[in-house]
């Protein structure tokens, strides 16, 4: 895939790193934990589709200022300031996992910029807190002081043992029995999940992602205007789908597609192609401007 990397500079002096691939009819793509702009999952289908995806590393994630997490309206403006820049007037938005937050933030801050808004895997209410053993595990193990090394660790094993890394993370994203998933899994996609481990760094985005998602409440949801698709896996453990059907719930112009697919990264394993035909169904659908 090519693509260009760019960084704008915004009005606060913050800065703001960002992708732009493909041509066409533009998406803004909000990354899920762990990531950056360089994110891969999806793309392939939409580029193929004829859009073009920009992508800016969230707040503290790549080279994009952690000073932009402040809170999710600030990092909001950031992606405004983004689309301003690039002349585009509507996006189409994707939210992934973690990205949930800001991409249900955007829409329904900037209603008349938002076409459409597909949110996949995401967040879309109150997720870990402090009173969760899984929160105050990953604020040591992702904290910026020590991902560097919990990930240098994870690239390590799955490159060396990458059958082994790929059973142990298994139960952290599926409620399935690893060999039901592992059933599910082509050497394609073990490898794409090796390649995902390899790119993987937290920065101090996810412990953002942490503070922002434990306090993120869908009050400001019914704001929201575009017709939305809510995509989620029935077996999903990193993201339960109750953040779906809460999501769902709220917006008012919302579809619910609940996938029967093996757990968290629905763009991997046997029920991948049923993703990018309901991603498809769903942006064809809407009408042109």
């Amino acid at each position: 895939m090519r693509r260009s990397t760019r960084i704008l500079e915004l009005e606060n002096g913050t800065i703001l790193e960002y992708t732009i691939a493909g041509s066409g009819k533009p998406i803004l793509l909000l990354h899920g934990g762990h990531s950056n702009c360089h994110e891969e999952f999806g793309y392939k289908n939409l580029l193929e589709q004829g859009y073009s995806i920009i992508t800016p590393s969230r707040a503290g994630y790549g080279s994009t200022s952690k000073e932009l997490g402040l809170s999710l309206n600030t990092a909001c403006e950031a992606y405004l300031q983004l689309i301003n820049h690039l002349d585009v007037c509507t996006v189409h938005v994707v939210a992934v996992s973690a990205g949930g937050p800001s991409g249900l933030t955007f829409a329904s801050l900037y209603p008349h910029r938002v076409s459409s808004l597909v949110l996949q895997s995401a967040v879309s209410k109150e997720w870990h807190t402090p009173k969760d053993t899984i929160y105050r595990m990953a604020k040591l193990l992702f904290h910026p002081a020590t991902e560097k090394y919990t990930w240098k660790l994870v690239s390590f094993f799955s490159r060396t043992f990458p059958n082994f890394i790929l059973k142990q993370m298994v139960p952290s994203f599926s409620i399935l029995p690893v060999p039901e998933v592992l059933q599910q899994f082509s050497q394609e996609d073990i490898e794409q999940f090796i390649a995902m481990n390899q790119r993987q760094r937290s920065g101090h985005g996810f412990i953002l992602d942490l503070e922002q998602s434990a306090a993120f409440t869908p009050s400001k949801l019914q704001k929201i205007l575009c017709p939305a698709l809510i995509m989620h896996s029935k077996n999903d453990k990193a993201v339960l789908p109750e953040h779906a059907l809460s999501a769902h719930h709220h917006i008012p112009q919302s579809t619910l597609c609940l996938l029967d697919s093996w757990g968290h990264l629905i763009w991997l394993g046997s029920g991948a192609r049923s993703v990018d035909t309901e991603m498809n169904k769903f942006l064809s659908s809407l009408p042109t401007v």
